[in-house]
């Protein structure tokens, strides 16, 4: 019996803290509260990925709108060079008619030398042909100066119109570097903000072109006005002719024609650059709702960004916690148990029926080492217990 005990007494018994039913029942609760705290968290999770899908296919439908924007804007681009070829063809037909008035003034200057000569041959009406033949000469040096004021300002709209013709070049290459970026926002959203900030900068290219144009029609409007005051005074100089020379009714008549084209020919400008001014107006529009759109995205993008960067604090959170809990219920499990095994064994002594008080004493001192063990483990589990909370809720706060 005691070679019996002197071994149980040789068993060294470890310093192990008590562990109650109390903090088994808190430990279960604890962990049923990490359970339903990661339930909720799940639920979140599915929550944030309904979101990120109802996202992504926001996304998908302003990308569609983006490329039937696209689209539209190649229809403008290509309305503005059928106008363009539209005007550059009214040019020529201005450079035609010059030129033809420019024959018509010759033909008057070799009319007005047959004048002369008729004149000296009619010897009463040499001072009334002097006259006119003065008039005349002055009219035609008017005339000149007028023709050659029309082809500097014909030359004008050629410059003019060859830079529209460049400005929308510049427009189509501005419209393909939107419709390649449009692709690359399709594989590439994390260069959204410079692509952005590219169409910004393409917008206010646009914006300065388009400026740039309505000077442009501003100046044809000015030189259509200028053409129409010198048509009319052309058709003054003209009555004062026909009233002078009835010899030149017919060449005046068809220059009243030809004014009268020239008339049509402005106004058919005038309606074009109306309709540029349009399509302008609309390329704005559409520039705004394209940066509009760009600004709801990036929002959505940070505001998805930040609840999945709080989600992985929390499972990181949660896991650490769970972790320390698992570690507690593994040490517990193997701490207490040599105690309370030796508890066991020392109780199973006492069924034995010992009757010394020596024995009892021993046995006494022999339960003191495990209980002192199941105290002191007891103490550094509160202990454990306390800093882990601590830890995860300092860790919360933080992520707060």
């Amino acid at each position: 019996m005691m070679e019996k005990r002197k071994k149980t007494k040789g068993s060294a018994f470890q310093i192990v803290k008590p562990f109650s039913q109390t903090d088994n029942k808190n430990l279960a609760t604890e962990l049923k509260l990490a359970n339903i705290e990661l339930a909720f968290q799940n639920e979140e999770k599915e929550k944030r990925a309904d979101e990120l899908r109802v996202a992504n296919i926001e996304l998908a439908f302003e990308k569609e709108e983006k490329r039937k924007r696209a689209a539209e804007l190649i229809v403008a681009k290509k309305e503005l060079a059928f106008q363009n070829f539209k005007k550059e063809k009214r040019a020529g037909e201005l450079i035609i008619a010059n030129k033809e008035l420019a024959f018509q003034d010759k033909e008057k200057e070799k009319r007005a030398a047959e004048l002369i000569i008729a004149n000296k041959e009619l010897a009463y009406q040499n001072q009334q042909k002097g006259k006119r033949a003065a008039e005349l000469i002055i009219a035609n040096k008017e005339l000149i100066i007028q023709y050659k004021e029309r082809e500097k300002k014909a030359d004008k709209l050629i410059i003019a119109n060859i830079e529209l013709a460049y400005q929308d070049e510049e427009k189509e290459k501005r419209a393909a570097e939107l419709i390649i970026a449009n692709q690359e926002l399709v594989f590439q959203n994390r260069e959204k903000e410079n692509r952005a900030e590219e169409l910004i900068i393409a917008n206010i290219e646009l914006v300065f072109q388009n400026q740039e144009k309505e000077n442009r029609a501003a100046e044809l409007i000015i030189a259509n006005e200028e053409l129409a005051f010198q048509n009319q005074e052309k058709e003054n100089r003209a009555a004062e002719l026909i009233i002078a020379n009835n010899e030149l009714v017919f060449q005046n008549q068809e220059k009243e024609k030809r004014a009268a084209e020239l008339i049509i020919a402005n106004k058919e400008l005038a309606f074009q650059n109306q309709e540029k001014e349009n399509r302008a107006a609309e390329l704005i529009i559409a520039n705004n709702e394209l940066v509009f759109q760009n600004q709801e995205k990036e929002k959505r993008a940070a505001e998805l960004t930040l609840a999945n960067t709080e989600l992985k604090k929390a499972e990181e959170s949660q896991k650490e916690y769970i972790l320390g809990l698992e570690e507690i219920i593994f040490i517990t499990s193997h701490k207490v148990r040599q105690p309370i095994t030796q508890i066991q064994g020392i109780s199973n002594l006492l069924d034995e029926k010992i009757v010394s008080r020596e024995e009892i004493k021993e046995i006494t001192l022999f339960l003191k080492e495990p209980i002192k063990s199941l105290d002191t483990f007891t103490r550094e589990l509160t202990s454990y217990i306390y800093q882990l909370q601590y830890k995860v809720k300092n860790k919360n706060g933080a992520n707060e």
